[in-house]
């Protein structure tokens, strides 16, 4: 191993770059050009009946024409060892047909916004880019990569362009610390339910915006928080292959991982019926959003009996009834309480008590809430279980500091007869480490073959 190995590890080098992001600036262009797509290859538009693409109206137009952009911002998958950089870049919208300015969008100047794409740098364990071309603004950054080795230049020049390999260095660190995992299933499992439930109540709804302006934005391909999310459709041009990725889960002896709780409002239409108090109609398609209308109410459904009611029920059906309203137990402002939100579980419970709540007021809230929840939700994972995911999922091994017996689906599911398996985890293998249980199992995941630039 190379004197440049012992000094720094890729992970930590990640995480240098995010710490001083804003004084790195990156080569776009060069990293587009040898750069291989990892997913399908996808193009704006829709496909009519005949399979035909048709472009929506708009189209984005750089505003700086530059190879140099802010050095993007690192993320690790929470399920696979892959670390992805989100790049953004300011562009204007334009009318495809003649690629007039749109100035101005639901009361709003529109000739200033955001465009998004996404880099795998390292996927499934292995090195996707080779390098990265950089400048460097900060003479201390310049002498904290240095010092580490990844810069090789002996000055500092603000106008100089460094590479920074990263196909040279360890995946992880040698002495890597995990936080402890022990217990945080629950927790998770608890907050993505809450999470699940404001996000459906907000669907259509804006703290910040009133209908029409939200249906607006919609029109012109921006969403309520002015992210641009032009439909998508894949290209079918390029060839399609496919590689076996492996995927690492967190659960439980009760619930295998997240993936097994219901969305919200398939669980709602599980569990519950949605009527208008003043008529008696039962909606047959309710949603949450029916949350902020005055006259809906709640209740309980029958349990048929071809239902069959899971661990995930046991979870999920104390906090759902508590947020309804149909039997008040503190669930979810305990769960709030994680993150110092107690505005919400206010209005919730005084809502309950039939007492007026203003609409805007509770939208505001559950925006709020929902915002620090997911903050909560990502400082979890970051801390705790994304590092453990990369050290597993690129070296193949469980941590030393983590002693475990392998066991197959078949064995786990005699300790634990009601966990339920789909298919592609029937084929895993699993970990039991306290009360948590460690699922790898393989999944197919699909790639167009021809390298292209992502746009």
């Amino acid at each position: 191993m190379s004197k440049l190995n012992h000094q720094i590890s890729l992970l930590e080098l990640i995480q240098i770059l995010s710490a001083h992001r804003q004084h790195i600036i990156l080569n776009l262009h060069k990293l587009k050009e040898d750069y291989q797509r990892t997913g399908i290859k996808r193009v704006k538009g829709v496909r009519d009946i005949n399979g035909d693409l048709i472009s929506p109206s708009l189209q984005t137009d750089d505003i700086y024409a530059s190879d140099f952009v802010q050095m993007g911002v690192f993320a690790i998958n929470r399920n696979t060892a892959t670390i992805n950089m989100l790049v953004k870049r300011k562009v204007k919208l334009l009318k495809s047909e003649d690629n007039t300015p749109i100035i101005e969008v639901a009361g709003l100047l529109a000739h200033d916004l955001d465009n998004f794409n996404n880099y795998t740098i390292v996927k499934d364990g292995k090195v996707h880019v080779s390098a990265l071309n950089i400048k460097i603004s900060n003479k201390k950054v310049f002498d904290l990569l240095q010092s580490k080795g990844v810069i090789l230049a002996d000055k500092f020049e603000f106008d100089c362009e460094y590479q920074i390999q990263l196909d040279n260095l360890p995946l992880v660190p040698v002495n890597i610390n995990f936080g402890n995992i022990d217990g945080l299933f629950t927790q998770l499992a608890e907050i993505k339910v809450i999470t699940s439930i404001l996000s459906a109540c907000l669907r259509h709804q804006s703290e910040l915006f009133v209908s029409n302006q939200v249906e607006e934005l919609k029109q012109h391909y921006l969403s309520k928080n002015l992210y641009l999310n032009f439909p998508t459709t894949q290209e079918y041009s390029d060839p399609i292959d496919s590689h076996i990725s492996h995927k690492i889960e967190f659960g439980n002896q009760d619930i295998l991982n997240l993936s097994k709780l219901y969305a919200a409002n398939q669980f709602l239409g599980r569990r519950y019926e949605v009527y208008d108090q003043e008529t008696g109609e039962i909606f047959l398609k309710p949603t949450l959003e029916m949350v902020l209308n005055q006259n809906t109410a709640f209740r309980q459904k029958a349990i048929s009996a071809r239902m069959k009611l899971t661990k995930v029920d046991d979870l999920m059906k104390p906090i759902f009834d508590d947020f309804l309203g149909i039997n008040i137990n503190g669930k979810v402002g305990e769960i709030l309480s994680k993150v110092g939100e107690h505005n919400l579980a206010l209005l919730l419970y005084t809502q309950h008590a039939n007492k007026s709540v203003n609409k805007e007021d509770l939208i505001e809230a559950m925006t709020t809430a929902y915002k620090k929840l997911a903050a909560y939700v990502e400082q979890i994972y970051q801390e705790n279980i994304s590092p453990m995911v990369f050290y597993i999922g690129s070296t193949g091994l469980l941590p030393n500091k983590i002693p475990a017996t392998a066991l197959t689906a078949d064995q786990l599911a005699v300790k634990y007869p009601h966990l339920q398996f789909s298919k592609n985890e029937q084929s895993g293998t699993f970990f039991e480490v306290g009360n948590t249980i460690i699922s790898i199992y393989p999944q197919t995941e699909y790639y167009s073959k021809k390298s292209l630039a992502v746009s």
